[in-house]
């Protein structure tokens, strides 16, 4: 099941980078949604490449099929099974490193783990593959938006050495290729990347995202924890090393008496919490930052061994990211969704007969 996400709302995908298609199924998704190929698309473009010079110059159509699960336009309730072909792989790029290990990717644990690995664009660990999370999410963000009234943002919260949110603004996000809501910050960040780009090295990135109008009590003790959940979403996403719920790590330099989310009538007077509490939802908003570290994918050469073990130079070739963060904000939104939406139907189907309980704390 290690390619399979969700315990009600059930998410398996496939497909390697420089296979004929990437797919998914979405196994227990509610019947009765709306929904089209040309809007699962929208969502797609906001991840793909090759849409500016900052990216990746792969350039793939990105058009999904839906080959099953829907009837006249309707989610029927049985698997939704969706597939995207690849059109622009290169394999011819990768031949050189066929006998060796990339620094920094999983060319040696593969190798180890399955005695035979796809070296052509990473296989089975290219971001490739969250297309099709970006995919299903879109699904997801719909039924929540017209079920909930959930709201899914995510941005770049820092590029490198440079803080992209300090004036936020959530209509800058999508005007911008870096997904920045400073939008005087743009031209600081282009700047930065033809630096980095003509250096032939990569950087990190922190994106931060947040949902609104979550209902209270979703998740649960223990071994379901939203948060829990939450975090082992992001950091099931490539180049993931780091997530934090809420205030995160920089609680540890908090006094309780700041950290604690004090309530009143009227609300909660803070959000250190980032909307969970005990593993369970509060109605306040999400809110998680998710690190991704530096692309291990470099013109610039560097020291690894090949198959037999030999010391040797690799330079990679091919399309790269100098930033994978960049276009992560798609995918951390998209898991986000996903993350939510399992713990909604998981809710429903014990708890639905729950009344409501007072008193009922705006958030």
């Amino acid at each position: 099941m290690s390619n399979t996400f969700g315990r009600v709302l059930c998410v398996t995908t496939f497909g390697e980078s420089h296979g004929p298609a990437i797919g998914c199924v979405i196994d227990g998704f509610p019947p009765g949604l709306e929904i089209g190929a040309d809007e699962i698309h929208a969502h797609l473009m906001r991840r793909a490449t090759g849409q500016s010079r900052w990216t990746s110059q792969r350039r793939e159509a990105e058009d999904v099929q839906i080959l099953s699960g829907t009837f006249e336009g309707r989610t029927t309730g049985t698997p939704i099974a969706l597939l995207i072909h690849n059109t622009d792989a290169r394999s011819k790029d990768y031949s050189r490193i066929a006998a060796q290990f990339r620094p920094g990717h999983a060319d040696y644990t593969y190798h180890h783990k399955y005695g035979i690995r796809d070296y052509r664009g990473g296989g089975r660990s290219s971001a490739r593959e969250t297309a099709m999370r970006v995919a299903a999410a879109a699904l997801a963000r719909k039924y929540l938006k017209q079920q909930l009234g959930v709201e899914i943002t995510g941005w770049l919260a820092q590029l490198g050495e440079e803080v992209c949110d300090e004036h936020f603004d959530a209509a800058v996000i999508d005007t911008n290729p870096f997904f920045c809501p400073d939008a005087g910050r743009v031209p600081v960040l282009e700047e930065y990347m033809k630096r980095l780009w003509k250096s032939g090295d990569s950087v990190g990135a922190l994106v931060k995202a947040r949902a609104t109008a979550v209902p209270v009590g979703l998740g649960a003790p223990v071994y379901a924890k939203l948060d829990g959940d939450l975090a082992a979403a992001m950091m099931s996403i490539n180049a993931v090393k780091g997530v934090e719920i809420g205030a995160g790590f920089g609680s540890v330099a908090q006094k309780g008496t700041e950290h604690r989310d004090e309530i009143s009538p009227t609300g909660f007077e803070s959000n250190h919490a980032g909307g969970v509490l005990g593993g369970i939802s509060t109605g306040q908003p999400l809110e998680l930052a998710v690190a991704f570290k530096p692309t291990s994918s470099l013109r610039l050469p560097g020291r690894t061994v090949d198959a037999a073990g030999e010391p040797v130079e690799i330079v990679t070739t091919g399309r790269h990211d100098p930033c994978v963060g960049i276009r992560a904000i798609p995918i951390v939104e998209s898991m986000l969704a996903l993350t939510i939406m399992d713990h909604y139907l998981l809710h429903r189907a014990q708890c639905g007969d729950v009344p409501p309980q007072q008193p009922r704390i705006p958030g």
